[in-house]
């Protein structure tokens, strides 16, 4: 048991697989109450990106903010809620986007705006709720953040917001790239990436092409490209062993393995779950690509526990409706 005496249990990127959520609540024993998923001993923290490409958005969105408003759950931002944020609010001026409206910034976000398009107030509500939610958790016996936990700037960014949540005027300045807001932002919720040499490109299995590649910050001493990569697209071949330039090295933060256990979603793992670090713990293993939403049952274990793990394939079709329907019955 912890220290304060609450056990977790923490789950990953759900990305709009709703119907899957409530069945992963009730195999982890959490049971529908006036509304609200409650279990009578254990609280969930929600690793952020609940919305966009699923189906059932709103469901997912239903389901955690209800638990959250109820004490039964946690929760932090992730990329996605940030993005939906800078995209669907105006700039200062007025006359722009905070996020540009871009072919690629639309497909991301179009099948959650698709979803709540005949209820658009309910989708500002979700919006002004996304607002509130830290980027950040540090508990007595674990730590969470979405993406990336750089020690130095957590230690910065809660000087000045100790509750780490945001607010306008902060959301506001991450849209500028030398501002210390965009670095806060960009570090915990999307992490590091590397940029692969010029003309060397990767074709992501989520349909973008992109120049660069996640890297982990628990690698002691890395001296590849090979050492830190930490996503599902293979590196070409000939970069694995692609030494990292001393500045690339500086950038990457570190997760020493004396810290406190630390769960984070947001690099679409694959395959059955396993612990990057005997400390780490990733949860997002591709939900939305009909992988598995997986959680993590968390008692206070200083070091992590593989058999910990609890998952299902995400539910499709008939099995999907099924559940939605349950919901709101």
């Amino acid at each position: 048991m912890t220290t304060t005496g609450q056990a977790y249990d923490l789950i990953g990127d759900v990305h709009g697989c709703g119907a899957t959520l409530a069945v992963l609540l009730e195999r982890l024993g959490y049971r529908r109450d006036d509304g609200v998923y409650r279990h009578p001993e254990r609280k969930v923290i929600f690793l952020g990106d609940l919305i966009d490409r699923g189906p059932r958005v709103r469901l997912a969105l239903s389901i955690a903010r209800s638990m959250v408003e109820a004490g039964e759950a946690l929760i932090v931002m992730g990329n996605h809620e940030y993005n939906a944020l800078t995209y669907c609010l105006p700039a200062h001026d007025g006359n722009t986007w905070l996020r540009p409206h871009t072919p690629r910034t639309t497909r991301v976000i179009q099948e959650t705006l698709d979803q709540f398009a005949d209820t658009p107030a309910e989708w500002d509500d979700y919006l002004a709720w996304f607002m509130t939610l830290p980027l950040c958790l540090e508990l007595p016996d674990l730590r969470v953040v979405h993406a990336c936990w750089d020690e130095d700037l957590v230690r910065r960014f809660l000087a000045r917001r100790p509750e780490g949540n945001i607010d306008r005027a902060f959301l506001e300045r991450t849209v500028r790239r030398d501002s210390f807001e965009h670095q806060v932002m960009d570090r915990l919720t999307r992490g590091v990436d590397v940029i692969m040499p010029d003309g060397i490109q990767i074709h992501s299995g989520d349909g973008f092409t992109r120049r660069s590649f996640r890297a982990n910050f628990w690698a002691q001493s890395p001296q590849t490209y090979g050492d830190v990569v930490f996503q599902p697209d293979h590196l070409p071949a000939e970069l694995d062993d692609h030494p990292l330039s001393e500045e690339e090295k500086a950038r990457l933060p570190f997760y020493g393995p004396d810290e406190r256990p630390l769960f984070i979603g947001h690099y679409w793992c694959e395959g059955i779950p396993a612990l990057p670090a005997p400390n780490i713990a990733c949860l997002d293993y591709s939900a939305v690509k009909y992988g598995r939403l997986v959680a993590y049952r968390f008692d206070g274990e200083s070091r992590l526990d593989a058999n910990r793990f609890v998952w299902l394939k995400v539910l499709s079709g008939r099995d999907a409706e099924k559940k939605s329907r349950e919901f709101y019955r």
